[in-house]
């Protein structure tokens, strides 16, 4: 019998973190599963907003909006910027912070739990993060977001309907709830099988450990 392990993921498409996150933990899954080929993870990914009072139509650079809201000098932000772009680089991921158009993530979620419906939350997840980190395209425009989801897979006409559809807007705010009850500080956080928490952007080689000793312990909850 195939064993699963659920893990359940909250992140933003504005965090950087975040997309490290989810390559490290997807890298981790890899290792853990060369050692555990008969074990599925299913992953469920989950909204949080950082900064829901950002306005939609925001048209400031990433380093003018940390400078506001972080109250950091600008040749601060731009160096921890640049660590960020190295850090990035390293694990085979691209930040062009210099090209970046900060935005309110709202809808870019409400398209997310859509592309969910339809199996597709993991690569249209993906595409938000390269095309906001990378490609300097605005993900709170309604244009951007159906063109993006039409890459995956979306129908573009369904994206643009997202935006005033009432159950994904409520879907957004349980995610949104569930992590304050759950203590959420920030993000990403990981809940694996709703019990054991892994907050940041660890290593792969802490997903794959974390993973195996989930996996161990639901062994042993079993055998008693």
């Amino acid at each position: 019998m195939t064993e699963t392990i659920k893990v359940d993921i909250w992140s933003d498409i504005a965090c950087p973190w975040c997309y490290l996150g989810k390559h490290r933990f997807e890298a981790g899954v890899a290792e853990f599963r060369k050692t555990h080929p008969d074990v599925e993870v299913e992953v469920e990914s989950h909204s949080y907003e950082l900064a829901p009072d950002t306005p939609d139509d925001f048209a400031g650079s990433e380093v003018e909006f940390l400078t506001k809201r972080k109250g950091m000098p600008a040749e601060q932000v731009e160096q921890m910027l640049g660590q960020m772009s190295r850090l990035a680089e390293s694990e085979g991921i691209e930040f062009d912070f210099g090209n970046l158009r900060h935005a309110n993530t709202r809808r870019a979620h409400r398209v997310l739990h859509l592309a969910k419906e339809q199996g597709l939350q993991s690569e249209m997840q993906e595409r938000l993060f390269r095309a906001y980190f990378a490609e300097g395209r605005t993900v709170s425009d309604p244009d951007t977001l159906a063109a993006l989801g039409e890459e995956v897979g979306l129908d573009p006409d369904e994206v643009r309907d997202a935006f005033d559809d009432d159950d994904l807007g409520e879907a957004v705010d349980r995610d949104i709830t569930r992590a304050r009850m759950l203590g959420v500080q920030g993000v990403p956080f990981f809940l694996f099988e709703q019990k054991y928490s892994v907050p940041g952007a660890q290593s792969a080689e802490v997903f794959a450990d974390v993973l195996g000793q989930v996996i161990e312990l639901q062994r042993g909850g079993g055998s008693e």
